[in-house]
């Protein structure tokens, strides 16, 4: 599987990162970088130090949207760390980005390579928006394309009804959610926060005396110590790896079709995803909602966290 990775890293898109790195059947072609966690280019800068350190040296990172398509720019260090990557940044790699913006990558290479590259988007979907308004064949270019982000039937994390991906940039999301990919999986918190690395798992990774494991752990201390905070005990939620792990092996979860369009106006709402699952009879019969416009995407409604979790484990050995 070669893949496209737009991401915003970050501490858990880190972990991503870590996981395809170590899987033989997974490989980044390219990655782009995207405000959301942290500023565009701290998230290249990020990047290219998570692929230095798994020893992806070859794979080229472009900068990407600094900014959202129609809202100020809002990042997340609160929950990554002032660097990103909870404080375990270190020293710049001596790779530089590429001169192209993240969005004219996923189209070059799209163009190049058409039917064969899978695009997973980790992070809020301005380059993806961008991508689609320079190429509007795009969805038939692309073999795959996983998105993280979105609460379809769970609270938001950001406000009480939108997840931080969708609410980075809802108008960019709801552009990818309604361009007509043919085969589009959604991950969403309803599964992500299923996903909880416990005590036991934490001090199992703290223990693996490999430079990776040490790295990730580093990684996950920041990160742990927010959703301690919030939850009571020691936990966190590691939502991006999830994605990347389902991309591998689907079979890992459970799905269900729906149309997905993302509220842009909600004074209260903005940022939410609403999902139609009706189906609309007319004079020939039942018809889905998709028939009206859209297209459903497969969205992901349960997983096998204990096996997830384990796979993430091994990778991070």
């Amino acid at each position: 599987m070669r893949i496209i990775l737009d991401t915003d890293p970050g501490i858990d898109d880190a972990l991503a990162i870590l996981f395809i790195a170590a899987q033989e059947d997974m490989e980044i072609v390219a990655v782009g970088s995207v405000h959301g966690n942290v500023p565009a280019p701290t998230a290249a800068d990020n990047a290219l130090r998570v692929l230095d350190l798994a020893g992806l040296t070859e794979v080229p990172v472009a900068v990407g949207a600094a900014r959202p398509l129609a809202q100020d720019l809002g990042t997340s260090e609160i929950v990554h760390g002032d660097d990103g990557l909870g404080g375990q940044a270190g020293p710049p790699s001596a790779r530089k980005p590429v001169t192209i913006s993240a969005a004219e990558q996923i189209v070059r290479l799209a163009r190049e390579n058409p039917g064969e590259l899978t695009l997973l988007a980790l992070g809020p979907l301005t380059n993806v928006a961008l991508a689609l308004l320079l190429e509007p064949r795009l969805p038939h270019l692309l073999k795959a394309v996983m998105v993280l982000g979105g609460a379809l039937a769970v609270p938001g994390n950001v406000t009480p009804n939108a997840e931080a991906n969708i609410w980075h940039d809802p108008e960019a999301a709801d552009l990818v959610l309604g361009a007509g990919f043919e085969n589009l999986t959604l991950t969403s918190l309803d599964v992500t926060e299923t996903a909880r690395a416990d005590d036991a798992w934490l001090s199992a990774l703290a223990e693996v005396p490999t430079h990776r494991a040490q790295f990730a752990t580093g990684l996950l201390k920041h990160y742990t110590a927010f959703y301690t905070r919030m939850c009571g005990y020691r936990t966190c939620t590691i939502h991006d790896p999830l994605a990347a792990v389902l991309l591998q092996d689907p079979s890992l979860a459970e799905y269900r079709e729906a149309v997905v369009s993302v509220e842009l106006r909600g004074t209260h709402t903005r940022g939410q995803l609403i999902s139609d699952c009706r189906a609309i009879a007319d004079d020939t019969g039942i018809k889905s909602q998709a028939a009206q416009g859209r297209k459903p995407v497969r969205a992901v409604v349960s997983v096998d966290t204990k096996a997830f979790l384990s796979r993430l484990f091994e990778a991070l050995k």
